[in-house]
Protein backbone atom coordinates (compact mmCIF):
# COMPACT_ATOMS: atom_id res chain seq x y z
CA UNK A 1 0.00 0.00 0.00
CA UNK A 2 1.57 3.22 -0.87
CA UNK A 3 0.37 7.04 -1.13
CA UNK A 4 -1.42 6.79 2.12
CA UNK A 5 -2.64 9.94 3.04
CA UNK A 6 -4.90 11.92 6.49
CA UNK A 7 -7.91 10.34 4.94
CA UNK A 8 -7.05 7.13 4.33
CA UNK A 9 -5.76 6.82 7.46
CA UNK A 10 -9.03 8.02 9.32
CA UNK A 11 -11.21 6.01 7.09
CA UNK A 12 -9.12 3.11 7.88
CA UNK A 13 -9.71 3.37 11.52
CA UNK A 14 -13.26 4.18 10.66
CA UNK A 15 -13.93 0.63 8.96
CA UNK A 16 -11.42 -0.89 11.91
CA UNK A 17 -14.29 0.10 14.40
CA UNK A 18 -17.41 -0.80 12.06
CA UNK A 19 -16.51 -3.66 9.92
CA UNK A 20 -14.27 -5.81 12.44
CA UNK A 21 -15.83 -9.20 13.79
CA UNK A 22 -18.74 -9.30 13.61
CA UNK A 23 -20.82 -9.56 17.21
CA UNK A 24 -23.94 -10.10 15.60
CA UNK A 25 -26.39 -9.31 13.14
CA UNK A 26 -29.41 -6.81 13.14
CA UNK A 27 -32.00 -6.63 10.27
CA UNK A 28 -29.46 -7.83 8.17
CA UNK A 29 -26.65 -5.34 8.91
CA UNK A 30 -23.65 -6.65 10.48
CA UNK A 31 -22.81 -5.07 14.11
CA UNK A 32 -19.26 -5.17 15.05
CA UNK A 33 -17.85 -6.25 18.23
CA UNK A 34 -15.95 -3.28 18.83
CA UNK A 35 -19.07 -0.82 18.07
CA UNK A 36 -21.40 -3.52 20.86
CA UNK A 37 -18.19 -3.29 23.50
CA UNK A 38 -18.39 0.50 23.34
CA UNK A 39 -22.27 0.49 24.19
CA UNK A 40 -22.23 -2.05 26.63
CA UNK A 41 -19.09 -0.02 28.15
CA UNK A 42 -21.30 3.26 27.94
CA UNK A 43 -24.25 1.32 29.68
CA UNK A 44 -22.29 0.13 32.78
CA UNK A 45 -20.43 3.19 32.91
CA UNK A 46 -23.62 5.02 33.82
CA UNK A 47 -24.68 2.29 35.91
CA UNK A 48 -21.30 2.15 38.39
CA UNK A 49 -21.78 6.08 38.00
CA UNK A 50 -24.98 5.94 39.23
CA UNK A 51 -24.57 3.82 42.53
CA UNK A 52 -22.54 5.13 45.53
CA UNK A 53 -19.41 3.29 46.38
CA UNK A 54 -18.73 2.31 42.94
CA UNK A 55 -17.33 4.28 39.99
CA UNK A 56 -15.49 4.45 36.63
CA UNK A 57 -12.19 3.23 37.97
CA UNK A 58 -13.06 0.33 39.63
CA UNK A 59 -15.46 -0.59 36.81
CA UNK A 60 -12.40 -0.67 34.28
CA UNK A 61 -9.97 -1.93 36.93
CA UNK A 62 -12.64 -5.44 37.23
CA UNK A 63 -13.18 -5.16 33.86
CA UNK A 64 -9.88 -5.45 31.87
CA UNK A 65 -8.56 -8.56 33.65
CA UNK A 66 -12.08 -10.25 32.37
CA UNK A 67 -11.72 -8.48 28.86
CA UNK A 68 -8.17 -9.53 28.21
CA UNK A 69 -8.83 -13.47 28.95
CA UNK A 70 -11.88 -13.08 26.83
CA UNK A 71 -10.24 -11.68 23.95
CA UNK A 72 -7.12 -12.33 24.36
CA UNK A 73 -3.36 -10.71 23.60
CA UNK A 74 -3.78 -10.17 19.32
CA UNK A 75 -4.06 -7.02 17.64
CA UNK A 76 -7.79 -7.22 17.38
CA UNK A 77 -8.35 -6.93 20.69
CA UNK A 78 -7.28 -3.76 21.08
CA UNK A 79 -10.26 -1.57 19.86
CA UNK A 80 -13.12 -3.88 22.16
CA UNK A 81 -11.14 -3.89 24.63
CA UNK A 82 -10.01 0.20 24.73
CA UNK A 83 -13.63 0.96 23.45
CA UNK A 84 -15.30 -0.65 26.25
CA UNK A 85 -12.94 1.45 28.87
CA UNK A 86 -13.94 4.52 26.89
CA UNK A 87 -17.32 3.96 26.74
CA UNK A 88 -17.48 3.32 31.16
CA UNK A 89 -15.13 6.56 31.56
CA UNK A 90 -18.01 8.49 29.57
CA UNK A 91 -21.05 6.85 30.79
CA UNK A 92 -19.42 7.17 34.26
CA UNK A 93 -19.43 11.03 34.20
CA UNK A 94 -23.02 11.27 32.83
CA UNK A 95 -24.43 8.36 35.76
CA UNK A 96 -22.55 10.42 38.51
CA UNK A 97 -25.50 12.92 38.65
CA UNK A 98 -28.26 10.69 38.93
CA UNK A 99 -27.28 10.06 42.42
CA UNK A 100 -26.39 13.58 43.28
CA UNK A 101 -29.60 15.10 42.15
CA UNK A 102 -31.88 12.80 43.19
CA UNK A 103 -30.65 11.64 46.84
CA UNK A 104 -27.77 14.50 47.41
CA UNK A 105 -25.32 11.64 47.28
CA UNK A 106 -22.59 12.06 44.58
CA UNK A 107 -21.93 8.87 42.47
CA UNK A 108 -18.54 10.09 41.87
CA UNK A 109 -16.54 12.47 43.56
CA UNK A 110 -16.55 15.35 40.52
CA UNK A 111 -20.30 14.96 40.99
CA UNK A 112 -20.30 16.81 44.51
CA UNK A 113 -20.68 19.99 43.03
CA UNK A 114 -23.36 18.81 41.31
CA UNK A 115 -25.26 17.99 44.51
CA UNK A 116 -25.28 21.69 45.62
CA UNK A 117 -27.77 22.95 42.96
CA UNK A 118 -29.52 19.74 41.94
CA UNK A 119 -30.75 18.31 45.19
CA UNK A 120 -32.73 21.62 45.78
CA UNK A 121 -34.10 21.32 42.52
CA UNK A 122 -35.29 17.91 43.33
CA UNK A 123 -36.46 18.94 46.08
CA UNK A 124 -38.46 21.72 44.47
CA UNK A 125 -40.17 19.17 42.37
CA UNK A 126 -37.79 19.38 39.29
CA UNK A 127 -36.00 16.20 39.55
CA UNK A 128 -36.21 15.12 36.21
CA UNK A 129 -35.70 18.45 34.10
CA UNK A 130 -32.28 18.75 36.26
CA UNK A 131 -31.08 15.37 34.91
CA UNK A 132 -32.00 16.66 31.99
CA UNK A 133 -29.91 19.79 32.54
CA UNK A 134 -27.64 17.34 33.84
CA UNK A 135 -27.31 14.84 30.88
CA UNK A 136 -26.82 17.78 28.09
CA UNK A 137 -24.46 19.91 29.72
CA UNK A 138 -22.35 16.30 30.12
CA UNK A 139 -22.87 15.24 26.85
CA UNK A 140 -22.29 18.68 25.02
CA UNK A 141 -18.55 19.47 27.44
CA UNK A 142 -17.84 15.80 26.31
CA UNK A 143 -18.60 16.61 22.49
CA UNK A 144 -15.92 19.68 23.05
CA UNK A 145 -13.29 18.08 24.75
CA UNK A 146 -13.12 15.10 21.90
CA UNK A 147 -12.87 17.49 18.90
CA UNK A 148 -10.20 19.55 20.79
CA UNK A 149 -8.08 16.08 21.43
CA UNK A 150 -8.58 14.96 17.42
CA UNK A 151 -7.60 17.66 16.50
CA UNK A 152 -4.78 18.94 18.84
CA UNK A 153 -3.18 15.33 19.47
CA UNK A 154 -1.62 14.35 16.14
CA UNK A 155 -0.33 18.01 15.83
CA UNK A 156 1.27 17.89 19.36
CA UNK A 157 2.47 14.47 18.76
CA UNK A 158 4.21 15.49 15.27
CA UNK A 159 5.45 18.35 16.91
CA UNK A 160 7.47 16.09 19.91
CA UNK A 161 8.25 13.47 17.30
CA UNK A 162 9.87 16.37 15.48
CA UNK A 163 11.83 18.71 17.92
CA UNK A 164 12.35 16.25 20.86
CA UNK A 165 15.13 13.75 20.75
CA UNK A 166 16.06 11.13 23.45
CA UNK A 167 17.42 13.12 26.13
CA UNK A 168 14.43 15.97 25.59
CA UNK A 169 11.85 12.87 26.11
CA UNK A 170 13.47 11.79 29.53
CA UNK A 171 13.58 15.23 30.07
CA UNK A 172 9.50 15.74 29.42
CA UNK A 173 8.82 12.39 31.36
CA UNK A 174 10.73 13.48 34.42
CA UNK A 175 9.19 16.96 34.11
CA UNK A 176 5.45 15.68 34.05
CA UNK A 177 6.08 13.06 36.69
CA UNK A 178 7.21 16.22 38.65
CA UNK A 179 4.52 17.80 37.73
CA UNK A 180 1.82 15.09 38.90
CA UNK A 181 3.57 14.90 42.13
CA UNK A 182 3.54 18.18 42.89
CA UNK A 183 -0.10 19.23 41.82
CA UNK A 184 -2.27 16.47 42.12
CA UNK A 185 -1.83 15.95 46.23
CA UNK A 186 -2.27 19.42 47.33
CA UNK A 187 0.99 18.88 48.97
CA UNK A 188 4.31 18.71 47.28
CA UNK A 189 5.83 16.61 49.67
CA UNK A 190 2.85 14.36 50.05
CA UNK A 191 2.97 14.02 46.30
CA UNK A 192 6.72 13.27 45.94
CA UNK A 193 6.12 10.57 48.74
CA UNK A 194 3.83 8.97 46.45
CA UNK A 195 5.43 8.99 43.55
CA UNK A 196 8.51 8.08 45.00
CA UNK A 197 6.59 4.90 46.36
CA UNK A 198 5.58 4.22 42.92
CA UNK A 199 9.07 4.41 41.62
CA UNK A 200 10.44 2.19 44.36
CA UNK A 201 7.86 -0.51 43.59
CA UNK A 202 7.99 -0.70 39.90
CA UNK A 203 11.88 -1.24 40.12
CA UNK A 204 11.48 -4.81 42.22
CA UNK A 205 12.45 -7.24 40.05
CA UNK A 206 14.35 -5.41 37.55
CA UNK A 207 17.51 -4.75 35.93
CA UNK A 208 19.96 -7.56 35.09
CA UNK A 209 18.14 -11.02 34.70
CA UNK A 210 20.91 -12.59 37.36
CA UNK A 211 20.28 -10.10 40.10
CA UNK A 212 17.49 -8.73 39.91
CA UNK A 213 17.10 -5.42 41.83
CA UNK A 214 15.48 -5.42 45.67
CA UNK A 215 14.28 -9.17 45.04
CA UNK A 216 16.18 -9.69 48.34
CA UNK A 217 16.28 -13.69 46.95
CA UNK A 218 12.42 -13.66 46.90
CA UNK A 219 11.05 -15.78 43.49
CA UNK A 220 7.55 -13.95 43.20
CA UNK A 221 9.44 -10.51 43.48
CA UNK A 222 12.42 -11.72 41.40
CA UNK A 223 9.50 -11.39 38.57
CA UNK A 224 8.92 -8.06 39.61
CA UNK A 225 5.49 -6.85 40.90
CA UNK A 226 2.74 -7.40 38.13
CA UNK A 227 1.45 -3.65 37.09
CA UNK A 228 -2.16 -4.79 37.35
CA UNK A 229 -1.92 -5.88 41.40
CA UNK A 230 -0.20 -2.85 41.71
CA UNK A 231 -2.85 -0.71 40.20
CA UNK A 232 -5.86 -2.23 41.41
CA UNK A 233 -4.56 -2.65 44.97
CA UNK A 234 -3.94 1.17 45.33
CA UNK A 235 -7.08 2.52 43.67
CA UNK A 236 -9.32 -0.12 44.36
CA UNK A 237 -8.85 -2.24 47.23
CA UNK A 238 -7.62 0.54 49.53
CA UNK A 239 -10.38 2.69 48.57
CA UNK A 240 -12.69 -0.37 49.29
CA UNK A 241 -10.97 -0.86 52.93
CA UNK A 242 -11.53 2.69 53.22
CA UNK A 243 -15.13 2.12 52.95
CA UNK A 244 -15.57 -0.39 55.04
CA UNK A 245 -14.12 1.31 57.61
CA UNK A 246 -16.32 4.20 57.38
CA UNK A 247 -19.19 1.56 57.12
CA UNK A 248 -18.02 -0.02 60.83
CA UNK A 249 -16.93 3.22 62.32
CA UNK A 250 -20.68 4.61 61.35
CA UNK A 251 -24.40 3.55 62.75
CA UNK A 252 -26.53 1.99 60.21
CA UNK A 253 -28.81 3.99 58.56
CA UNK A 254 -32.38 3.13 58.50
CA UNK A 255 -35.81 3.97 56.84
CA UNK A 256 -35.99 5.10 53.21
CA UNK A 257 -34.61 7.62 50.84
CA UNK A 258 -37.86 9.64 49.81
CA UNK A 259 -37.66 11.61 46.75
CA UNK A 260 -40.17 14.42 45.98
CA UNK A 261 -42.39 14.29 43.60
CA UNK A 262 -42.17 15.93 40.26
CA UNK A 263 -43.79 18.72 39.55
CA UNK A 264 -44.54 21.25 37.09
CA UNK A 265 -42.51 21.71 33.70
CA UNK A 266 -40.41 18.97 33.48
CA UNK A 267 -39.16 19.46 30.01
CA UNK A 268 -35.78 21.41 28.76
CA UNK A 269 -36.89 24.05 26.35
CA UNK A 270 -34.87 26.34 24.09
CA UNK A 271 -35.11 28.96 26.37
CA UNK A 272 -33.21 26.66 29.15
CA UNK A 273 -30.44 25.92 26.47
CA UNK A 274 -30.18 29.45 25.59
CA UNK A 275 -29.69 30.27 29.79
CA UNK A 276 -27.51 27.69 30.28
CA UNK A 277 -25.66 27.10 27.09
CA UNK A 278 -22.67 30.37 28.26
CA UNK A 279 -21.86 28.38 31.67
CA UNK A 280 -21.71 25.50 29.11
CA UNK A 281 -19.21 27.27 26.63
CA UNK A 282 -17.00 28.55 29.64
CA UNK A 283 -16.89 25.09 31.70
CA UNK A 284 -16.18 23.11 28.55
CA UNK A 285 -13.02 25.39 27.54
CA UNK A 286 -12.09 25.29 31.56
CA UNK A 287 -12.33 21.16 31.60
CA UNK A 288 -10.37 20.37 28.42
CA UNK A 289 -8.17 23.13 29.30
CA UNK A 290 -7.29 21.25 32.88
CA UNK A 291 -7.91 17.87 31.38
CA UNK A 292 -4.97 18.11 29.08
CA UNK A 293 -2.38 18.78 32.10
CA UNK A 294 -1.36 15.12 33.12
CA UNK A 295 -2.96 14.77 36.80
CA UNK A 296 -4.58 17.51 37.70
CA UNK A 297 -8.49 15.88 37.45
CA UNK A 298 -12.13 16.50 36.78
CA UNK A 299 -12.93 17.17 40.58
CA UNK A 300 -10.92 20.98 40.14
CA UNK A 301 -12.03 21.38 37.19
CA UNK A 302 -15.36 20.83 38.23
CA UNK A 303 -15.05 23.08 41.69
CA UNK A 304 -13.46 25.89 38.65
CA UNK A 305 -16.17 25.98 36.75
CA UNK A 306 -18.85 26.31 39.33
CA UNK A 307 -16.83 29.12 40.83
CA UNK A 308 -16.46 30.77 37.45
CA UNK A 309 -20.41 30.65 36.67
CA UNK A 310 -21.11 31.49 40.12
CA UNK A 311 -19.47 34.97 39.87
CA UNK A 312 -20.96 35.28 36.24
CA UNK A 313 -24.83 34.24 37.41
CA UNK A 314 -24.12 36.97 40.55
CA UNK A 315 -24.00 39.31 37.82
CA UNK A 316 -26.20 38.50 35.43
CA UNK A 317 -29.51 36.74 37.35
CA UNK A 318 -32.82 38.04 37.03
CA UNK A 319 -34.37 38.68 40.06
CA UNK A 320 -36.22 35.69 40.08
CA UNK A 321 -33.72 33.36 39.08
CA UNK A 322 -32.47 31.36 42.13
CA UNK A 323 -28.72 31.77 43.73
CA UNK A 324 -26.15 29.36 42.92
CA UNK A 325 -26.56 26.64 45.69
CA UNK A 326 -30.54 27.53 45.61
CA UNK A 327 -31.27 25.22 42.81
CA UNK A 328 -29.84 27.42 40.02
CA UNK A 329 -29.67 25.26 36.41
CA UNK A 330 -26.44 26.97 35.44
CA UNK A 331 -24.90 25.29 38.65
CA UNK A 332 -25.01 21.86 36.81
CA UNK A 333 -24.40 22.90 33.53
CA UNK A 334 -21.14 24.49 35.14
CA UNK A 335 -19.92 21.81 36.61
CA UNK A 336 -21.14 18.71 34.24
CA UNK A 337 -19.92 20.38 31.62
CA UNK A 338 -16.49 21.10 33.21
CA UNK A 339 -15.86 17.62 34.57
CA UNK A 340 -17.21 15.91 31.43
CA UNK A 341 -15.06 17.68 29.26
CA UNK A 342 -11.90 16.73 31.17
CA UNK A 343 -12.53 12.83 29.53
CA UNK A 344 -11.29 13.36 25.93
CA UNK A 345 -8.66 16.10 26.84
CA UNK A 346 -7.29 13.68 29.49
CA UNK A 347 -6.22 11.40 26.18
CA UNK A 348 -4.36 14.12 24.40
CA UNK A 349 -1.06 13.68 27.04
CA UNK A 350 -1.85 9.86 26.20
CA UNK A 351 -1.72 9.85 22.85
CA UNK A 352 0.32 12.13 21.89
CA UNK A 353 3.03 11.98 24.90
CA UNK A 354 2.32 8.39 26.48
CA UNK A 355 1.74 10.26 29.74
CA UNK A 356 -1.24 9.11 31.65
CA UNK A 357 -3.69 12.28 32.76
CA UNK A 358 -5.81 10.58 35.13
CA UNK A 359 -6.91 7.35 36.56
CA UNK A 360 -9.12 6.39 33.85
CA UNK A 361 -6.54 7.15 31.51
CA UNK A 362 -4.02 5.17 33.22
CA UNK A 363 -6.10 1.84 32.40
CA UNK A 364 -6.16 2.61 28.62
CA UNK A 365 -2.42 2.57 29.24
CA UNK A 366 -2.46 -0.93 31.05
CA UNK A 367 -4.86 -1.85 28.57
CA UNK A 368 -2.49 -1.07 25.49
CA UNK A 369 0.72 -2.61 27.33
CA UNK A 370 -1.45 -5.98 28.59
CA UNK A 371 -2.18 -6.69 24.78
CA UNK A 372 0.44 -5.30 22.67
CA UNK A 373 0.68 -3.94 19.37
CA UNK A 374 -0.26 -0.50 20.55
CA UNK A 375 2.13 2.24 22.35
CA UNK A 376 0.67 5.73 22.72
CA UNK A 377 3.15 7.92 22.32
CA UNK A 378 4.76 9.88 19.72
CA UNK A 379 5.46 7.52 17.20
CA UNK A 380 1.78 6.57 17.14
CA UNK A 381 0.95 9.39 14.19
CA UNK A 382 3.97 8.63 12.00
CA UNK A 383 2.64 9.61 8.65
CA UNK A 384 4.07 7.59 6.09
CA UNK A 385 3.19 5.92 2.37
CA UNK A 386 3.71 2.50 4.28
CA UNK A 387 0.76 1.56 6.87
CA UNK A 388 1.20 2.40 10.36
CA UNK A 389 -0.95 -0.23 12.10
CA UNK A 390 -0.84 1.81 15.66
CA UNK A 391 -2.28 4.99 13.18
CA UNK A 392 -4.96 3.08 12.48
CA UNK A 393 -6.02 2.45 15.85
CA UNK A 394 -5.49 5.79 16.79
CA UNK A 395 -8.20 7.23 14.53
CA UNK A 396 -10.26 4.12 15.24
CA UNK A 397 -9.84 4.88 19.26
CA UNK A 398 -11.16 8.75 17.94
CA UNK A 399 -13.90 6.74 15.99
CA UNK A 400 -15.37 4.98 19.43
CA UNK A 401 -15.23 8.03 21.27
CA UNK A 402 -17.46 9.59 18.68
CA UNK A 403 -19.50 7.06 18.38
CA UNK A 404 -19.49 6.55 22.36
CA UNK A 405 -20.98 10.70 22.24
CA UNK A 406 -23.57 9.98 19.61
CA UNK A 407 -24.88 6.93 21.58
CA UNK A 408 -24.72 8.80 25.17
CA UNK A 409 -26.91 11.60 23.29
CA UNK A 410 -29.52 9.61 21.99
CA UNK A 411 -30.07 6.61 24.46
CA UNK A 412 -27.66 7.97 27.70
CA UNK A 413 -30.11 10.22 28.82
CA UNK A 414 -32.75 8.19 29.31
CA UNK A 415 -31.22 5.01 30.77
CA UNK A 416 -29.47 7.49 32.81
CA UNK A 417 -33.00 8.68 34.24
CA UNK A 418 -34.38 5.35 35.42
CA UNK A 419 -31.42 4.08 37.80
CA UNK A 420 -32.31 5.47 40.73
CA UNK A 421 -33.40 1.74 42.08
CA UNK A 422 -29.51 1.57 42.22
CA UNK A 423 -28.85 3.88 45.15
CA UNK A 424 -30.96 1.95 47.43
CA UNK A 425 -28.49 -0.60 47.85
CA UNK A 426 -26.74 -0.80 51.24
CA UNK A 427 -22.59 -0.50 50.29
CA UNK A 428 -21.82 -3.05 53.32
CA UNK A 429 -23.82 -5.31 50.85
CA UNK A 430 -22.40 -3.73 47.85
CA UNK A 431 -18.55 -3.02 48.94
CA UNK A 432 -18.02 -7.02 49.44
CA UNK A 433 -19.06 -8.21 45.89
CA UNK A 434 -17.22 -5.30 44.62
CA UNK A 435 -13.90 -6.50 46.42
CA UNK A 436 -14.72 -10.30 45.38
CA UNK A 437 -15.45 -9.53 41.71
CA UNK A 438 -11.74 -7.04 41.46
CA UNK A 439 -9.55 -10.14 43.40
CA UNK A 440 -11.36 -12.47 41.12
CA UNK A 441 -10.91 -10.57 37.83
CA UNK A 442 -7.19 -9.99 38.81
CA UNK A 443 -6.67 -13.66 39.72
CA UNK A 444 -8.05 -14.47 35.81
CA UNK A 445 -5.91 -12.38 34.25
CA UNK A 446 -2.61 -13.28 36.44
CA UNK A 447 -3.42 -16.34 37.07
CA UNK A 448 -0.88 -16.77 40.61
CA UNK A 449 -1.76 -15.82 44.24
CA UNK A 450 1.06 -14.22 44.32
CA UNK A 451 -0.95 -11.43 42.64
CA UNK A 452 -3.47 -11.33 44.37
CA UNK A 453 -1.25 -11.04 47.84
CA UNK A 454 0.76 -8.46 46.01
CA UNK A 455 -2.96 -6.58 45.26
CA UNK A 456 -3.64 -6.72 49.23
CA UNK A 457 -0.71 -5.39 50.34
CA UNK A 458 -0.89 -2.51 47.88
CA UNK A 459 -4.16 -2.35 49.04
CA UNK A 460 -3.06 -1.61 52.46
CA UNK A 461 -0.58 0.69 51.62
CA UNK A 462 -3.31 2.49 49.60
CA UNK A 463 -5.43 2.46 52.40
CA UNK A 464 -3.10 3.72 54.73
CA UNK A 465 -2.14 6.50 52.19
CA UNK A 466 -5.47 7.95 52.08
CA UNK A 467 -5.96 8.32 55.96
CA UNK A 468 -2.59 9.80 55.97
CA UNK A 469 -4.25 12.67 52.50
CA UNK A 470 -1.87 11.00 49.86
CA UNK A 471 -3.44 10.60 46.67
CA UNK A 472 -2.61 7.26 44.93
CA UNK A 473 -2.33 9.07 41.27
CA UNK A 474 1.24 10.10 41.67
CA UNK A 475 2.14 6.71 43.03
CA UNK A 476 0.42 4.93 39.80
CA UNK A 477 1.67 7.19 37.24
CA UNK A 478 5.28 6.84 39.01
CA UNK A 479 4.46 3.13 38.66
CA UNK A 480 3.10 3.39 35.20
CA UNK A 481 5.83 5.68 34.17
CA UNK A 482 9.04 4.50 35.56
CA UNK A 483 10.08 1.89 33.51
CA UNK A 484 9.65 4.26 30.08
CA UNK A 485 11.55 6.56 32.09
CA UNK A 486 14.48 4.48 32.59
CA UNK A 487 14.26 2.60 29.41
CA UNK A 488 14.35 6.06 27.42
CA UNK A 489 17.08 7.46 29.73
CA UNK A 490 19.25 4.21 29.32
CA UNK A 491 18.83 4.62 25.49
CA UNK A 492 19.79 8.58 25.66
CA UNK A 493 22.85 8.02 27.85
CA UNK A 494 24.15 5.28 24.98
CA UNK A 495 23.38 7.36 22.50
CA UNK A 496 25.56 10.69 24.15
CA UNK A 497 28.39 8.16 24.15
CA UNK A 498 27.90 8.09 27.90
CA UNK A 499 27.35 11.66 28.79
CA UNK A 500 26.59 11.51 32.32
CA UNK A 501 25.35 15.26 31.47
CA UNK A 502 23.20 14.60 28.73
CA UNK A 503 20.11 16.02 30.60
CA UNK A 504 21.81 19.38 30.77
CA UNK A 505 23.88 19.62 27.26
CA UNK A 506 20.17 20.14 25.45
CA UNK A 507 19.13 23.46 25.84
CA UNK A 508 15.28 21.89 25.52
CA UNK A 509 16.21 19.41 28.32
CA UNK A 510 17.84 21.48 30.85
CA UNK A 511 14.77 23.95 29.71
CA UNK A 512 12.20 20.40 31.02
CA UNK A 513 14.41 19.99 33.97
CA UNK A 514 14.67 23.45 35.23
CA UNK A 515 10.88 23.61 35.24
CA UNK A 516 10.82 20.49 36.82
CA UNK A 517 12.74 21.77 39.98
CA UNK A 518 10.65 25.28 39.77
CA UNK A 519 7.47 23.42 40.27
CA UNK A 520 8.40 21.23 42.87
CA UNK A 521 10.24 24.68 44.60
CA UNK A 522 6.81 26.50 43.96
CA UNK A 523 4.63 24.02 45.44
CA UNK A 524 7.10 23.45 48.34
CA UNK A 525 6.98 27.01 49.26
CA UNK A 526 3.14 27.59 49.16
CA UNK A 527 2.26 25.85 52.48
CA UNK A 528 4.28 28.34 54.26
CA UNK A 529 3.14 31.19 52.62
CA UNK A 530 -0.38 30.25 53.07
CA UNK A 531 0.43 29.63 56.56
CA UNK A 532 1.86 33.66 57.54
Amino acid sequence: MTDLGTLDYIWLGIQAVFQGPEAFSLLGVSVSITVMMVAFGLVLGIVVGATPGLGGVIAMAISLPILISIFGFNSDALLPVMGFLIGVMKGSTVGGAVPAILFNTPGTPDAYMTTLDGYPMAQAGKARKALKVSHFSSVTGDTFSDIVLIVCAPFLAILVESYLDLPEKTALLILSLSFIAAVVSGSAAKGLLSCGLGLLAVYIGTGEDFYPRLSFGSDALSDGIPITAAVIGVLVIGAIFGELENLWSQTRRTGEIEIAQDEGDQRLHWSDIRRIFPYIGRSAIIGTTIGALPGVGSTLAATIGYATGKRIHAKKKRPEDPEFGQGAPEGIAATEAANSSVSGANLIPVLSLGIPGNTAAVFLILAAESIGGFNPGPAVFKFSSDLNPELVIAFGLFTTMILANLLNWTVGGLFMRSLGALVRIPKQYLLPVVLLLTLASLYVQETSMSAIWFAFGFGILGYFMMRFGISPLPFVIGFVLGGRIEDTARQAFSATGGDPWFLLKSPIAATFILCAIAVIFLSLRKPKADNT
